[in-house]
């Protein structure tokens, strides 16, 4: 009998992300952007993941008890099966025990208990009737004691058997009664967890919505106290205007020139800059220079603060919250894709290095910081990580249109590691960022022949 398959837990707890405190630079003329609708979505995230935290040990302890259980179902279907097996053994022993006694009886009443009798009675006349039959009655009765006292012995064997068997069966079926009882907790516990990580997700995603629409706010206020301040250098410089005298006839005729006086010459005043938006971090941070390094390639994740390495798929998965900058020398290709988590796809290929030629990503939570057709260096910033729900991945794409290396060459198949993702993880370790963490050794799949080795 095939023992039924464990209960495992299918899906991982969620991680409880760290309360990010959100801000908003106050501009002219504008008001704080649902500053309550903030503070509200960041209570309600607070309880969704207190929640969810809670959901998660009880799903656990489910599946502990559904494992422990179905081990013990598994033990006792087990025993059944072997007592079953000496039940029949017992059955066949009895049926060939009474067999061989009976044969023996009437070989025993052929052949005689002595040579006497014996020879009496293979048909010797000289023996009567009645003490063939008094001889026969003997036999009979031994060959008969012997055959029930067998029987007997193994039916009293067989009905322990059974009666072992029968608990068994007992114990088997609350077993099993126990396995669907869970079974069903679990199902529901798996359901109430879902639903609540579709909330948070959603309430993130408000938060997020909230957080895009005062950074459009603050930018077009930005843009038009520029354009103000514009106009009023540009009116402190013009020159002034020539006035003309309109005749009846003829071309319009110049003003004299008046007597020229001295002027002064003033200043510009100088051009203010209203300061960019921060992304929602719960610190500023400083930009770091990219090291030089012999590759003309630096760290990406230099100035990411709070990072923290996650699985290698078809790239490299990190959280964290902070700038991102270009690996190296490159060309924007595209900036945005809806089939990844959060919208971002910025790709960007390599113009020098030993990876000229091929292209980068980095994708899902991060803000754009770049456009199309827009050159990089390793000092550029591409985009801002924030502490959304997926994260960011970044490795190796196939051009600018949403497919990675990996994926096009048939290696990801949903949550592997793959070769094109491992061989991005050893580059971002070679320039000093942490590793990502392998899901299979070796990952699935092999490089293209000449592909660069980090």
């Amino acid at each position: 009998m095939t023992a039924p398959l464990r209960v495992s837990a299918a899906r991982g707890l969620v991680s409880c992300l760290a309360s990010v405190t959100f801000f908003c630079v106050a501009v002219t003329a504008s008001q704080p952007a649902s500053a309550s609708s903030v503070t509200s979505d960041q209570s309600q995230i607070a309880q969704i993941e207190q929640k969810i935290a809670s959901e998660g040990a009880a799903l656990q302890q489910l599946v502990s008890r559904t494992n422990t259980t179905q081990d013990q179902l598994n033990a006792l279907q087990q025993k059944l099966a072997e007592e079953r097996q000496q039940l029949a053994v017992l059955q066949t022993n009895e049926a060939t025990a009474a067999a061989n006694l009976r044969k023996l009886a009437v070989q025993e009443y052929v052949d005689g208990p002595d040579p006497q009798v014996g020879r009496a009675t293979k048909g010797s006349s000289l023996v009567s009737r009645a003490d063939s039959a008094m001889v026969e009655g003997e036999y009979v009765k031994v060959a008969g004691l012997d055959v029930t006292q067998a029987i007997q012995s193994y039916a009293l064997d067989a009905k322990l058997v059974a009666t072992t068997q029968a608990a068994t069966v007992n114990l088997s079926n609350e077993a099993q009664r126990t396995v669907a009882t869970l079974g069903t907790q679990r199902r529901a516990a798996l359901q109430a967890l879902a639903s609540d990580e579709a909330t948070l997700n959603q309430v993130k995603g408000n938060l997020v919505q909230l957080l895009a629409a005062a950074q459009a706010k603050q930018k077009a206020a930005q843009q038009a106290a520029e354009k103000a301040l514009a106009l009023r250098v540009a009116s402190t410089q013009a020159p002034p205007a020539q006035h003309q005298v309109a005749t009846t006839s003829g071309p319009p005729v110049a003003e004299p020139p008046t007597t020229s006086a001295p002027t002064t010459t003033t200043s510009p005043p100088a051009r203010v800059t209203l300061p960019a938006f921060s992304p929602p971090t719960p610190v500023a941070i400083t930009p770091q220079p990219a090291p030089a390094g012999a590759s003309g390639y630096a760290n990406p994740l230099r100035s990411i603060a709070a990072i923290n390495p996650e699985r290698v798929d078809q790239g490299v998965d990190y959280s964290g919250y902070g700038p991102i900058y270009a690996i190296g020398d490159g060309v924007v290709l595209s900036t945005s894709n809806s089939g990844w988590p959060g919208g971002t796809y910025i790709t960007y290929r390599l113009t020098g290095g030993p990876a000229a030629g091929l292209t980068v990503y980095a994708a899902e939570d991060i803000y754009p910081s770049v456009s199309i057709g827009e050159t990089v260096t390793p000092d550029t910033v591409i985009g801002t990580l924030y502490e959304g729900p997926a994260g960011m991945e970044t490795g190796w794409a196939d051009g600018g249109i949403g497919s990675t290396m990996a994926y096009n060459a048939g290696q990801f198949s949903g949550a592997n590691s793959t070769a094109f993702g491992y061989n991005f993880s050893q580059l971002l370790a070679s320039l000093g960022a942490p590793s990502g963490i392998l899901q299979n050794s070796p990952p699935t799949g092999v490089l293209p022949s000449g592909w660069p080795q980090w």
